[in-house]
């Protein structure tokens, strides 16, 4: 195959890792002739409403592969499909004419697995190797880590990334076994994990590390992926977990199970995102888990939590908490800290309309909350009233 024959087989079967690129603070050489330092060049970031990000060429390194995961593209038992590999120097290549062309701002390097691991890792790495000493690209880079990984590889990749991730995907071990018999959860994954986050706490990783999860795929609850991934948070430093919505693919092992709807894929993010940005508790999230273990999908995750627990609200803006704040749907991080802010300098919130003009979502905050200890909820059905009153009285004349 040509390079840009490898180009659409190899993209193409990279578009199952999900990824987002974050700033980047690495210790810019700042010297002449360096390309694609973040700051220097102004890389944006083009986020789509679940994270992704589209900015990355996204691909990998080869789609040969020794493992026989039953919901992968480039499992052993997927025999339909093309199956080739880039050479380091030739993907390097192909990266820095694509960037200089302004098509591309940075790389996310996967692959499955040719050999093993350690052969595999090798080229990858001498891939980055290339960009970083002989390109001299100082833009974003997100390395995966290859299950079983010999520590010196990952310590050597993580010299040249700006974020590395080695997948769960799944939850615990016996949810693992249903999706690949011939990987080992504790050894290629939780210590390889492990390893990362003693890298990390050197001072490497930049943009830090994450992890992904297969939704669904082996019949797993969301309680069981939320209860993951706040461990892997406090005990692992990890940065982010990714959900990817299970979807059957043809010639391989789960290819008539059912897929899973986007929608979970979506509560799920909704609820890490309460974890990782507000600072609910983990206890919290169970307020919104159905007799399952999984969030309803038909509802937002922040709403049945508050509704949950009624005891709670009203709460009245002048007097809460920021903690209490962000706990009322409708109203984020900023917002709240906009009110605290507005608080601290002796200034008041009298009307519901300053709290729409500093960003909060009335429609969704009313129900919770009190201005001046009013309800604009009572005010409304005043007037509801009082038209129905007139109403009926035009009616009366009329007949």
């Amino acid at each position: 195959m040509s390079s840009l024959q490898k180009l659409e087989v190899l993209g193409a079967s990279a578009k199952y890792d999900t990824c987002a690129s974050t700033g980047s603070h690495r210790t810019l050489k700042r010297s002449a002739g360096y390309i694609g330092a973040p700051v220097a060049s102004g890389i944006c970031h083009s986020f789509l409403p679940d994270g992704r990000c589209v900015t990355l060429l996204k691909i990998l390194y080869t789609n040969k592969c020794v493992h026989a995961c039953n919901y992968c593209f480039n499992s052993t038992s997927c025999v339909t499909r093309q199956r080739t590999s880039f050479e380091p120097e030739e993907l390097a290549h192909l990266f820095m004419n694509l960037y200089l062309r302004n098509y591309v701002e940075g790389l996310f390097l996967s692959s499955g697995v040719c050999k093993n691991a350690e052969c595999t890792m090798e080229s990858m790495i001498e891939v980055v190797q290339r960009l970083r000493m002989k390109e001299s690209f100082e833009g974003y880079i997100h390395l995966k880590i290859l299950p079983d990984t010999p520590y010196h590889l990952i310590k050597e990749g993580v010299s040249y990334a700006d974020r590395v991730s080695v997948n769960c995907e799944a939850p615990n071990k016996s949810r693992f076994q249903e999706l690949s018999a011939t990987k080992d959860y504790k050894n290629d994954i939780l210590t390889r994990i492990a390893w990362i986050k003693g890298l990390k706490r050197q001072g490497n990783l930049p943009a830090g590390h994450t992890t992904q999860f297969v939704v669904g795929g082996a019949g797993e609850s969301d309680r069981e992926l939320l209860k993951m991934s706040v461990w892997l948070y406090d005990n692992m430093m990890l940065n982010r977990s990714y959900y990817s919505a299970f979807h059957p693919i043809q010639n391989t092992p789960l290819e008539h199970a059912p897929p899973t709807p986007v929608i979970r894929e979506h509560r799920l993010y909704q609820s890490d995102w309460l974890l990782r940005k507000y600072d609910f508790k983990f206890g919290e999230i169970e307020l919104a888990f159905d007799d399952t273990g999984n969030i309803p999908l038909a509802a937002d995750p922040k709403l049945l939590i508050a509704n949950a627990d009624p005891q709670r609200y009203p709460l009245e803006v002048n007097e809460a908490s920021y903690k209490d704040l962000v706990h009322v749907p409708g109203i984020g991080p900023l917002s709240a800290r906009r009110i605290i802010n507005l608080r601290k300098n002796q200034i008041g919130i009298d009307e519901f309309d300053q709290l729409k003009n500093i960003g909060v979502v009335l429609k969704r905050a009313r129900p919770y909350i009190t201005v001046s200890h009013r309800r604009q909820t009572q005010l409304e059905n005043f007037i509801r009233k009082k038209d129905l009153e007139a109403t009926k009285h035009v009616l009366h004349d009329w007949f």
